[in-house]
């Protein structure tokens, strides 16, 4: 399990800076599918930018047994 910390750039109008997530992963994917539900489609139009995002994180790897989630996410 990985905890990635990933930024989500979505330009202005929608937001003026975009965002960070914190997200508990066994791999990209998962963090992927953790970050759209969790996003509930609101932009999908970014989602091929948040691929390359998520790939090119900061990936810390987690010891002990815990859950895929999004720990936090902050978006502007």
């Amino acid at each position: 399990m990985n905890l990635y910390i990933v930024d989500h750039f979505i330009p202005f109008p929608q937001s003026e800076y975009g965002g960070i997530w914190n997200v508990l992963a066994s791999d990209d994917e998962e963090c992927f599918d953790l970050i759209t539900a969790a996003d509930d489609n609101q932009f999908p139009e970014y989602y091929g930018k948040l691929r390359g995002n998520i790939a090119n994180s900061a990936k810390y790897t987690v010891v002990g047994n815990v859950e895929p989630k999004v720990v936090t996410s902050f978006l502007t």
